[in-house]
């Protein structure tokens, strides 16, 4: 190899690394196609600054992010995996609506948990996977903190809750009443209402639509690149 082919190849491993430490994502290249893999961990942060010692994904990297991917000819697909607790229902929503108005192939892979505001964002992808130990909590909207209590404070939050039952329900299989059930159940959480389920629940009920690992989402994504390339 020579001296300028090795500094192109060590440049591109740099530009790696340094995407993975700073933002959590990479871009995969093969004669299968270029796939963009984003990982969505932790807390999803949104206008507030979280602390230093919590795992986030940060919404002001993440949505120029999308932009990109979406106009880049590099890029052929996009892999998200997610191992998230929830976080900032704005910002969540705001990434998922992004990634689910993208033309270019999507698939969402849940790992360990996709909790709370990753509800939306594991299922705002074209086609939505689970690990089969992994877990989804579905809970109302609630907010910690001093809140203005007035009648208007909790109009305001169904109308936020609502937004995500529509989301949630316009990009997955499953009916609108039952996630609603699921939303408002007692007994299984404690101190909290709302329900946990697993894998192959999360599939029986619609809310994803199939159980896998990562090498069924990259086939999936595979298979629809070559769709996109035979129609051109």
């Amino acid at each position: 190899m020579d001296q300028e082919n090795y500094s192109e190849k060590l440049s591109r491993e740099e530009l790696l690394q340094s995407d993975i430490i700073r933002l959590g994502s990479a871009v995969t290249h093969s004669e299968k196609g270029s796939i963009h893999c984003l990982t969505i961990i932790g807390q999803i942060e949104g206008h507030i600054l979280l602390p230093p010692n919590n795992k986030t994904t940060k919404y002001e990297h993440v949505m120029p992010m999308m932009a990109s991917i979406e106009e880049s000819d590099d890029i052929d697909a996009l892999l998200i995996l997610l191992n998230t607790v929830g976080g900032d229902i704005e910002a969540g929503l705001g990434i998922a609506e992004l990634i689910s108005g993208m033309k270019k192939p999507t698939a969402s892979l849940v790992l360990g948990g996709g909790h709370s505001i990753g509800v939306p964002l594991a299922v705002s992808a074209k086609k939505s996977f689970i690990a089969p130990s992994a877990a989804m909590t579905i809970h109302p909207v609630r907010l910690n903190g001093v809140i203005i209590g007035v009648p208007q404070t909790f109009t305001y939050f169904e109308k936020i809750q609502e937004r995500i039952v529509s989301f949630v329900t316009e990009n997955s299989g499953v009916d609108r009443e039952k996630f609603v059930r699921m939303m408002m159940k007692t007994g299984e959480l404690t101190t909290d209402v709302g329900s946990v389920i697993y894998g192959e629940e999360a599939v029986q009920c619609g809310l994803i639509d199939a159980l896998g690992g990562l090498s069924d989402a990259l086939d999936y994504l595979h298979t629809e690149i070559e769709k996109r390339r035979d129609k051109k």
